[in-house]
């Protein structure tokens, strides 16, 4: 048997509107606009990538049955999540506070308000959600007090 490699590289969202959904990812969450193709009415595809991300996102039209807004979850790891929450808002992007698991040692599903206290890696967490209704995650990792 051999090995097997899977690599998620592209996840779809579905949307009500692309144009206020491209406008949402590109200009006010910062992702980067790698293809927008449109070669009939019927069908559109645009992709976005998050800067420093190896999986992108598409929108579009007629590339998915999802019902808009049901996607729920997709988690964006970031380095620094009170700075990212923070440039997130100033462009308009309604992020929630900020919480992290509790317990700390033995996390039961529970979560305390603010940053953890020693910003262990996955344990802060914030949220937002596009203009339909998909959730996002933010979750901080890799993070070094100075």
């Amino acid at each position: 048997m051999s090995n097997l490699n899977f690599s998620i590289e592209v996840i779809v969202l579905p949307v009500t509107d692309v144009d206020r959904a491209l406008r949402f990812y590109a200009d006010q969450v910062g992702f980067v606009v790698d293809v927008d193709y449109s070669p009939k009415d019927s069908f559109r595809v645009v992709q976005l990538t998050p800067p420093g991300s190896g999986c992108s996102i598409q929108i579009g039209k007629g590339i998915t049955d999802a019902a808009p807004g049901s996607l729920s979850s997709l988690y964006l790891i970031v380095s620094d999540l009170e700075s990212t929450r923070a440039v997130l808002l100033a462009r308009g992007v309604p992020v929630s506070a900020i919480r992290h698991k509790t317990p700390v040692g033995n996390w039961d599903g529970s979560f305390a308000p603010g940053l953890d206290g020693v910003r262990a890696d996955y344990a802060s967490f914030a949220d937002f959600t596009d203009p339909d209704g998909n959730r996002w995650l933010l979750q901080e990792r890799g993070y070094r007090a100075v």
